[in-house]
């Protein structure tokens, strides 16, 4: 059978971050966790291809689709994959109590019904862990705004959770793995997601939208 496939949307701004440690974490547990999963297609596990996505690398063809409403090549090549894919893991810096401007910002030019249905794994991450209900109060409701699936588990990292006590209490491995377990069961549950293609007009861009492609788009250098 064909192996699904795993969008990753990291909005960390530094290089590297603990954002997208912590999306690699999630991606890394969720694929182990498919594997583990069989079904009588696919007896020894479920296989999965991931893509991995820094929105600060797009962060100007954000802004220039915001602007104009057309999105640059590259970002609309990204925005089709993960609209397409059979899962999401969206994981955020918290600022200000709530998801960052850029990860908000990209959530902004997705159409509203982009992820209907899509199974997706939250993180999020923060300086203290009196942010940790961010999940739950900001981004939560944003993704089932877009009707989309988000696994019951969101896991947040504080910065103590990479120290060298981070295991003591509440691990971050522990709560990884169970957000992981929750997508792969999620995923092996829904029928696979067929590739889109990007220059279709009834793809999630709509009528006229790809028309910024056609047209050569915006220049993203």
């Amino acid at each position: 059978m064909t192996a699904r496939r795993i969008a990753v949307v990291s909005a960390g701004l530094s290089n590297p971050s603990s954002t997208r440690m912590l999306a690699d974490r999630l991606t890394a547990a969720t694929v182990s966790a498919l594997q583990e999963i069989s079904t009588p297609a696919e007896p020894n596990g479920i296989a999965a291809e991931v893509d991995v996505f820094e929105l600060r690398d797009y962060a100007h063809d954000i802004t220039n689709n915001l602007l104009t409403g057309f999105a640059p090549p590259a970002l609309e090549t990204m925005i089709n994959t993960v609209v397409s894919a059979d899962a999401v893991i969206a994981v955020t810096p918290i600022f200000s109590t709530s998801y960052s401007g850029l990860f908000k910002s990209f959530v902004d030019i997705l159409d509203p019904d982009a992820l209907a249905g899509v199974p997706v794994l939250l993180g999020a991450n923060a300086g203290t862990a009196r942010h940790s209900l961010a999940i739950d109060y900001a981004l939560r409701p944003l993704f089932t705004y877009l009707h989309a699936n988000p696994v019951p588990t969101g896991v947040f990292a504080a910065s103590s959770d990479w120290g060298a006590h981070a295991d003591e209490v509440a691990p971050l491995g522990s709560r990884v793995a169970r957000g992981a377990r929750e997508l792969a069961a999620a995923i092996a549950a829904r029928t696979p997601a067929r590739e889109s293609d990007p220059y279709d007009p009834s793809s999630y861009l709509g009528e006229g939208r790809s028309f910024g492609h056609l047209l050569g788009g915006l220049s993203g250098e």
